[in-house]
């Protein structure tokens, strides 16, 4: 067996082989020649004391060991061709997980997706951010992969209570991702690697008698009885099923509209809403890692901050070392702003959401729309930035100083977000309470994170779809809709998810259910 040993090492001693068995060699007072592999099992930085360090678990094989490759593979899955089905509505990760947990289970899937593939999915990406043409169905948002395929691929999540984030994990590395997700203690995909991925989960829900049906929106449910008995797509088509798993994720406004308009039962839910922030990378590793330069053996610097200002949470959110903003509105004449980061991290800037928390009372002059109040409000905001930033996909911008001073800045450079940028005093874009919020916590940020609060860094709005603005109530053990038999309620677009991770675990959780209750 091979001996499991917990260090703290410098930066280029964890990143070198050879440093790092002298090292071990070292620490356990043994010849080098005994040690005949290391592996790491778990990494993470460091970087509280001036000197930076990397935590390591490492499994040491010594000379006379033969050394064990951990095996990830796929679970036993076999052909559902014929089975009892379960429509799966959204292509994201929980669609995706449910699907394949289904098909584990012995049961059909039937995914239905409204935007386009992964490859599809390009040209309509590259259509807003040159074209500032925003395809309704087709976008950052909606497609194979749903939003977190062009938008990020974070692995990190809180939510250990909810699942098995590990069966998760070596799902991924199955289909493709690196092993390095299984070790990092923020693991990550990157933007550039996550579409093969979802192309081939596709592939095998296919190869085992799924089905995954693309441009394929639903307009409709089928309901008789209180109970479930399909989807209507466009074009009129029914899909018919007594079970059907609701994955649309955090955008899908017109699904919540749709079952607002049939009495289905929906609550309006807190969420948060702020600016995307960014700075140069080299600043934000200036201030992590306390140097004037990272060097080779680190990567590019994270950070997550958290204030109180007035009562209300302001936080950090979707932080994206050496990455870029993206354009994310999923309808003409809004925007929305995201990031995301190529696997290597190595884009010259560092930008996050930068959010407050949001009450239910917050949404009072929308209270009319009921349970749609918050993403009325969200849309309101969407919609007034986008005519502030001249009507196009174009974001308003503003200093970061500037804004906390209320004053309008005089340049805007140019930014990694590619439509563009209008120097723009955000106060008109957000009510007057969370501006002031806002202005008074960067401050604050500055204060913790010294360097962080300065003109260099760029403020873009809004950052408003950190999560969906509408639950869709479900039992707690069943997880079916408590008024609609067989419709089970899933993911971020229901309200019980928030990442890749937890998306992934919640999608297999109702795929379990769904099953259970067919038995």
């Amino acid at each position: 067996m091979p001996q499991e040993l917990q260090l703290q090492v410098l930066p280029e001693v964890a990143g070198t082989a050879d440093l790092l068995t002298q090292y071990v060699a070292n620490q356990l007072k043994c010849p080098i020649r005994d040690i005949k592999h290391i592996t790491i099992l778990k990494r993470s930085i460091d970087a509280r004391q001036r000197t930076v360090k990397v935590n390591l678990k490492v499994a040491i094989f010594f000379a006379d060991e033969d050394i064990v490759h951990r095996h990830i593979g796929f679970p036993e899955y076999k052909s559902v061709q014929d089975a009892p089905r379960v429509i799966v509505v959204g292509a994201g990760p929980a669609g995706y997980f449910a699907a394949l947990q289904l098909i584990e289970l012995g049961v059909k899937p039937i995914v239905v997706e409204r935007g386009k593939d992964v490859r599809g999915r390009r040209r309509d990406l590259k259509a807003i951010n040159r074209d500032h043409i925003v395809n309704p169905d087709s976008n950052y948002c909606f497609g194979e992969g749903g939003a977190g395929t062009y938008s990020d691929g974070k692995l990190y999540t809180r939510s250990k209570k909810r699942g098995d984030v590990n069966r998760i994990l070596e799902l991924l590395v199955a289909f493709g991702a690196t092993q390095d997700i299984l070790v990092e203690a923020h693991p990550h995909i990157g933007t550039n690697k996550l579409p093969k991925i979802m192309q081939d989960m596709r592939a095998k829900i296919i190869e085992f008698g799924g089905e995954v049906l693309f441009e394929t929106k639903v307009v409709d449910f089928i309901i008789k009885a209180s109970e479930i008995h399909g989807v209507v797509v466009n074009g009129g088509d029914v899909i018919e099923a007594k079970k059907v798993i609701l994955a649309t994720g955090h955008s899908a406004r017109d699904i919540y509209e749709l079952l607002d308009r049939k009495q289905v039962l929906i609550e309006a839910k807190p969420f948060a809403l702020g600016v995307r922030a960014e700075h140069p990378q080299s600043l934000i590793d200036k201030i992590q890692y306390s140097c004037d330069y990272r060097g080779e053996f680190l990567p590019p610097a994270p950070y997550s901050i958290v204030k109180q200002v007035n009562g209300r949470g302001m936080y950090s959110f979707c932080m994206c070392p050496g990455g870029v903003i993206a354009p994310c509105a999923t309808a003409p004449g809004e925007v929305v702003t995201n990031g995301w980061s190529p696997s290597k991290r190595d884009q010259p800037t560092a930008n996050s959401g930068i959010v407050v928390e949001l009450r239910l009372e917050d949404f009072k002059p929308f209270v009319k729309h009921g349970a749609l109040a918050g993403m009325e409000f969200q849309k309101a905001i969407e919609q007034r930035a986008f005519l502030l930033a001249g009507e196009t996909q174009r974001v308003p911008a503003q200093r970061m100083v500037d804004f906390s001073q209320s004053k309008v800045s005089s340049s805007i450079p140019k930014t990694s977000y590619v439509p563009g940028t209008t120097s723009t005093e955000l106060g008109e874009v957000f009510p007057g309470f969370l501006t002031q919020i806002m202005r008074e916590g960067f401050q604050e940020f500055g204060k913790s994170m010294k360097g962080y609060f300065t003109n260099e860094a760029i403020l873009h709005a809004p950052e408003s779809r950190t999560s969906s603005p509408v639950r869709i109530p479900r039992e707690d053990y069943t997880l079916v809709h408590p008024q609609i038999k067989g419709l089970y309620p899933c993911g971020e677009g229901a309200g019980y998810a928030g990442g890749i991770i937890s998306a992934a675990i919640d999608g297999e959780k109702c795929a379990i259910m769904c099953v259970e209750s067919m038995q």
